[in-house]
């Protein structure tokens, strides 16, 4: 048996902080886990629906969610089934089984660019591998990406999406880490988000290098910055033009406004794309999708190699199920766009009457928090106006009145609710949202 001891009292549970100080860097297993809000990691007791309890025994209204990976809720019940499935097949982690077949075709159905899938643990590791296809497809090894966006934390892209505002032009382009080599920087042609005559200007410059146009179509980690009309239509055109593999990266936007994620949402479909986040239903899971003629590429069918140990163990497969089959309701998407209409109305409202200026944008069931404007934020250079220390005091705020939004360091980024929330959090959050707003004057 395992059995979490609650610290009794402030000494033991910085007792706790200290140990885990000890032998984790900063005490978390994740950079981003670090809460300057708090001062500290956030480590949790346990967690159910819409809520988490932290080891002090303080209750939370969740407003990150895993960063939105548990979109059904924390212990959804669809889960137990899942863990008691495994256990009685015996795990299998390192072999397929039909259930494997099964998600995949139901991925095929649900994204438009669905032909063949295959599957992996984090986001990271899918466009790592997505990547490696498109150069092997292209035969170019240059690749376009955007300020702002996000596509993991590997070497291939942790270079030119979030650079301070005196490297936004930086040649090569800024890298995000230290211990990325400058070589793979040269790789990487980094351009503003939403700017048509920009991307036409480099595809022209570039053309005979570039192979890949690599898009995160809701620029979530910026705070929510959405595609402006035709941007996409117009990346599609030109990869067309000039045989150049499109790519959407959505493991964040994926099934956040409906199934078939952004490419549905906007209308434009990629060569490939990768799906992750809350495909898992909070298991580990995430996904390449793309045409049939790329994704056969991969071995053992052509040149492109893609294994792994613990890509797609069983448990992980029957919670993606669990997670498809919720989402191919209508109930789901009734309950969570009658959420987010309550929710994202009441925001607009706060922010029109906000003493610090605030502006709140959203897509789907995820929105991001901009403190400095309250004008639409279209580009990551216009985000920079965002002010960190204010983000960090609001969550301060919020977590004083019990409701959590992960600080990210004090970053723009983003929030939002699941199917676990009622209608009467949303009041809660609204009040809560307001009040700290009003009390960081």
């Amino acid at each position: 048996m395992f059995e979490l001891q609650i610290p009794n009292g402030d000494a033991e549970l910085d007792a706790v902080y200290e140990r885990g100080r000890n032998v984790i860097p900063g005490g978390v297993c994740s950079s981003t886990r670090f809460n300057k809000a708090w001062g500290r990691g956030v480590y949790a007791s346990k967690a159910k629906g819409a809520r988490f309890w932290d080891l002090g025994g303080r209750e939370f209204l969740d407003m990150s969610m895993s960063h939105g990976a548990t979109l059904l809720g924390h212990k959804h019940p669809s889960l137990q089934q899942v863990f008691q499935t495994a256990w009685e097949l015996g795990g299998l982690c390192s072999l397929d089984t039909p259930f494997h077949i099964e998600l995949a075709e139901e991925l095929c159905r649900m994204i438009p660019c669905g032909e063949r899938v295959r599957f992996t643990g984090s986001g990271s590791e899918a466009t790592l591998h997505a990547l490696r296809l498109c150069r092997a497809v292209s035969g170019r090894d240059k690749i376009i990406r955007f300020h702002g966006h996000f596509h993991g934390y590997h070497e291939l892209t942790y270079i030119g999406g979030h650079p301070p505002a005196d490297q936004l032009d930086a040649q090569p382009p800024y890298r995000e880490s230290a211990g990325i080599p400058e070589s793979l920087a040269e790789l990487i042609i980094a351009l503003p988000y939403n700017d048509a005559e920009a991307l036409e200007s480099a595809i022209l410059r570039h053309k005979d290098d570039v192979g890949t146009i690599l898009i995160e179509p809701v620029d979530y980690n910026c705070g929510c910055i959405l595609p402006e009309p035709g941007f996409l239509e117009f990346a599609r055109k030109l990869a067309d033009t000039h045989g150049m593999l499109l790519f959407f990266d959505e493991i964040q936007s994926f099934a956040k406004k409906s199934p078939g994620g952004a490419q549905a949402d906007f209308g434009v479909t990629p060569d490939i794309c990768t799906i992750g986040k809350s495909l898992g239903a909070g298991l580990p899971l995430s996904a390449i999708i793309g045409r049939a003629e790329l994704m056969d590429r991969y071995a053992p069918l052509g040149n492109v190699a893609h294994s792994g140990t613990f890509n797609a163990p069983l448990t992980s497969m029957l919670s993606g199920l669990a997670f498809v089959r919720e989402i191919k309701t209508d109930g789901f998407w009734r309950i969570m766009e009658s959420l987010g209409d309550q929710l994202f109305r009441g925001l607009d409202e706060i922010a029109e009457r906000s003493p610090i200026p605030v502006r709140f944008q959203r897509h789907g069931c995820r929105f991001g928090i901009i403190f400095g404007t309250r004008d639409p934020v279209t580009n990551y250079r216009q985000s920079l106006c965002h002010d960190k220390q204010t983000m960090i005091e609001f969550c301060r705020q919020t977590t004083e009145r019990g409701v959590y939004f992960h600080d990210y360091g004090g970053g723009a980024c983003h929030h939002g609710y699941s199917l676990a929330h009622t209608a009467d959090d949303i009041d809660r959050i609204l009040n809560v949202t307001d009040d700290s707003l009003q009390a960081m004057c």
